[in-house]
């Protein structure tokens, strides 16, 4: 396995609708599991393949050590990691019933903000190995699936702000990113 690099703001990519998975097989599972070993080293809770160069949908997510540190267990408690794939998602049904979530995304180092999006979601999916699922997710976890999911279709989390949080977000990394290359 390998660690990839992360994609952050104002790269254009992660701006870019995601193609549909025509084939999942050894090469697709590979690249999926270096997502993972990016993700988990980063830290973070969920990956998106644009945010490693990848306009495919496809994504990995980990809420298990997330949801042990805000129950409290994080410190006592060695969590087991129970990563999911998620091939070509698709949110099926939606609450209406709003959650509020302080996110933040590896592909904006640093920067949180409140989000609401619905409670909970049903999403349908292709697994690691092809098959069909379906995921039905509350809380923590419907947050990041719906994250992915947004990274998958060219939306990232400052999106769902205003356009002055926004903007003031995107000028803030130009010039991080200028400096950087200047």
């Amino acid at each position: 396995m390998a660690k990839l690099e992360i994609l952050t703001i104002p790269d254009k990519v992660l701006k870019q609708e995601s193609e549909p998975v025509e084939t999942v097989d050894d090469e697709l599972r590979a690249f999926m599991d270096d997502m993972l070993e990016t993700m988990y080293a980063a830290p973070g809770i969920g990956l998106a393949g644009p945010q490693v160069g990848m306009l495919k949908r496809i994504a990995t997510i980990d809420v298990a050590k997330r949801s042990a540190d805000e129950e409290g267990a994080g410190e006592q408690e060695e969590t087991t990691p129970d990563p999911i794939f998620l091939i070509n998602p698709r949110v099926v049904w939606s609450s209406e019933e709003p959650s509020y979530y302080e996110e933040g995304c590896l592909s904006i180092p640093d920067y949180y903000a409140e989000v609401v999006r619905p409670a909970s979601v049903v999403v349908e999916y292709l697994d690691r190995e092809g098959a069909e699922r379906e995921l039905t997710a509350e809380g923590l976890l419907a947050t990041c699936v719906q994250h992915e999911i947004d990274h998958l279709d060219g939306i990232l989390f400052i999106d769902h702000l205003s356009k002055l949080k926004r903007d003031r977000v995107i000028k803030r990394f130009q010039k991080m990113k200028k400096a950087k290359v200047g």
